[in-house]
């Protein structure tokens, strides 16, 4: 028997005689007249003692037992706590392992190859899967910098979702909520405005959808002073460089008649004001005269009376100097008719988006809003018939908001370095010299600050790592919004490399049909408004853009709830992306489709928020459903 053995015997640890020492002290047969022999019985020890020792023994004995079982299950229980530690180590190191041979696969766009885990996992993998892997695989080296690594698993993601199915509320947004709502700005049982007071002249600046913005604005505040409106003008702007006026982009003649029974519109001033030096009367109004988003008192005590005494006021800028709350009812009515009805494209903007349209779709049925974007464009297109009978093709637009303004206005850091820093800031002093002074003078935000507070706009790597988060296939038609994205091609390389099928006008249209638009910037936007509003879903990169915010209240306004949208929230999309280094793909993709799901809820407009972005509210939509009136 081992030593080991002998100190775990509970007689031993009392320091009592065990059986074996008994029989070795027994000197033999008891003698006659004598008690047994018994180490109980020494020294001629009496009975009382013997039963006390015996007590005393079973006692020690069963405590000695209990110490030893459980310093036994100590032990065992010790045992089994790093047999589980050491299988989940490795179980983490193993997926650890196989995830950077992924990423390691995919860039070198040879999945299938390398390794043992890429050797293995290629079997029982369709060779049309494996083949789009190394397709996927390459152009990646386009995506190094701070989302190379997503950009790889955002590949094998698109590979491996060949053949699954797609989100189910893909395409979708919540239709019995939002079909409840329904257009009904085209109502008006009021006296129609007079005018008599004078003339509004308005000429607005910036892009064309500003521009919209401030016609919609001016009709309203014509309504409220009693002025007769003379059809809007355009500023020329250094950053548009478009010389379009409202007669290139819009339906003159449809515009005065549509709101003939709320306003009188003309097409100029009476020849007799049409001489006045207006600046020396004092009746031209700039953006710095009006607080942005006056409310309609101050037009009635500071601008009514200039109106009366010079019988022609001129609004010169008017970027978004009217509130949307207070506002009377039919002043707010009369905003939404503008926007939804009266703006009716002219027909060259509309035969040419219709062949867009056309060949997004790929067929020759007309979508849900395309007889109000194109008029009778969306009938003529049913005469080719090559197309009819060819499927359905869902697309998507994209509205990328990228342009080199945007990103200097930002005042955000987009990866260049250097290089991309000085070319920033010399455009800044060109084109936004008060915000170089500002920055000279005030400290800012750190762009670090700007991207965590989700104050910048989203990259083209951004938008798309959302996009295949999202679920949208490989194959998805995209049709990119936005004209000359900051930095050119090479920025789209991975976009294009992950979405094939990515088009802009450009693509769409042959050398002949652009040609009429050519340095006509407003004319062009027109078309990508038109596209974006009419595609089966539109996602946005800038909610803050006038294009997404116009696109989506359009898409709201005559959707009857089949139009979805996708709104990102840049700070929840900021603080995922900051994550890039570490984060699994699935983590990603589940907070991706989370903080989207959470934008696609049904709301009514929320007070002095934009009509034309939020357009459910009693005085632009009526709501069908007894329940929420």
């Amino acid at each position: 028997m081992g030593s080991a053995q002998l100190k775990s015997n509970p007689m031993d640890i009392l320091g009592l005689p065990s059986e074996h020492d008994q029989l070795l002290e027994s000197p033999g047969p008891a003698q006659p007249g004598s008690l047994p022999h018994s180490p109980f019985f020494r020294d001629g020890g009496s009975l009382p003692y013997l039963l006390i020792k015996s007590e005393t023994f079973r006692r020690l004995k069963k405590r000695a037992g209990r110490a030893w079982y459980q310093r036994r299950r100590v032990k065992v229980i010790a045992a089994v706590i790093v047999v589980l530690g050491c299988f989940f180590l490795v179980d983490w190191l193993m997926l650890l392992r196989l995830q950077d041979q992924e990423i390691e696969d995919i860039n070198f766009g040879d999945i299938g190859v390398i390794g043992n885990y890429s050797m293995s996992s290629s079997m029982g993998v369709p060779s049309s899967i494996q083949a789009e892997r190394k397709i996927l695989g390459k152009n990646m080296e386009q995506g190094k910098g701070v989302y190379s690594r997503m950009l790889a698993l955002a590949a094998h993601a698109l590979a491996e979702g060949h053949n699954k199915p797609e989100p189910k509320d893909l395409w979708q947004e919540p239709f019995f909520l939002a079909s409840a709502w329904k257009p009904c700005s085209n109502r008006s049982n009021w006296i129609m405005s007079s005018g008599s007071n004078g003339y509004i002249m308005i000429t607005a600046n910036g892009g064309i959808n500003q521009q919209r913005v401030a016609v919609c604005n001016g009709v309203a505040v014509a309504r409220l002073l009693n002025a007769t409106l003379v059809i809007p003008k355009f500023l020329y702007s250094s950053v548009w460089r478009d010389s379009s006026q409202f007669s290139d982009i819009y339906q003159e003649q449809y515009f005065i008649d549509y709101l003939a029974p709320d306003i009188h519109i003309v097409k100029d001033l009476p020849e007799e004001l049409r001489s006045l030096d207006l600046e020396a009367m004092g009746s031209v109004v700039t953006d710095a005269d009006i607080p942005k988003e006056s409310k309609p008192k101050f037009y009635l005590k500071h601008i009514l009376p200039i109106l009366i005494r010079n019988r022609v006021v001129h609004f010169l800028g008017f970027g978004n100097r009217l509130a949307f709350d207070p506002i009377p009812f039919h002043i707010q009515r009369l905003r939404c008719a503008c926007n939804f009805h009266a703006l009716r494209f002219i027909p060259k903007i509309q035969e040419t988006a219709a062949f867009l349209l056309q060949r997004m779709r790929r067929n020759a049925h007309p979508g849900p809003l395309d007889s109000y974007l194109v008029g009778p464009y969306a009938e003529t297109i049913l005469k080719d018939k090559k197309t009819r009978t060819m499927k359905n093709s869902k697309f998507l637009s994209l509205h990328l908001r990228f342009e080199i303004d945007m990103v200097a206005h930002s005042l955000c850091n987009f990866g260049g370095g250097e290089e991309e820093r000085r070319e920033l800031e010399a455009y800044r002093e060109i084109h936004f010299p008060a915000l170089v002074q500002l920055k000279q003078a005030t400290r800012l935000p750190s762009p670090e600050a700007l991207r965590s507070e989700g104050l910048c706009p989203l990259t083209p790597e951004e938008a798309v790592l959302m996009l295949v988060a999202l679920g949208f296939r490989r194959k998805t038609r995209i049709f990119i919004a936005g004209a000359n994205i900051y930095g050119g091609s090479s920025r789209l390389a991975t976009l294009n490399s992950l979405y094939p099928n990515l088009v802009t006008k450009e693509n769409l249209l042959s050398a002949t049909e652009l040609e009429p638009f050519r340095n006509f910037s407003s004319q062009l936007a027109a078309l990508d408004f038109i596209v974006c509003t009419a595609s089966d879903a539109f996602a946005m990169t800038d909610s803050g853009s006038q294009l997404s915010s116009l696109v989506s209240g359009y898409r709201i306004y005559y959707g009857g709830g089949k139009m979805p949208t996708i709104r990102p929230n840049k700070r929840r999309l900021a603080a995922i992306y900051a994550k890039n280094t570490t984060i699994e793909w699935r983590v990603f993709e589940q907070r991706v489709r989370k903080a989207i799901r959470q934008t696609k809820h049904v709301q009514t407009r929320p007070v002095a928020r934009s009509v034309y972005r939020y357009p459910r509210c009693k005085e632009c939509m009526c709501n069908s459903d007894p329940f929420t009136n």
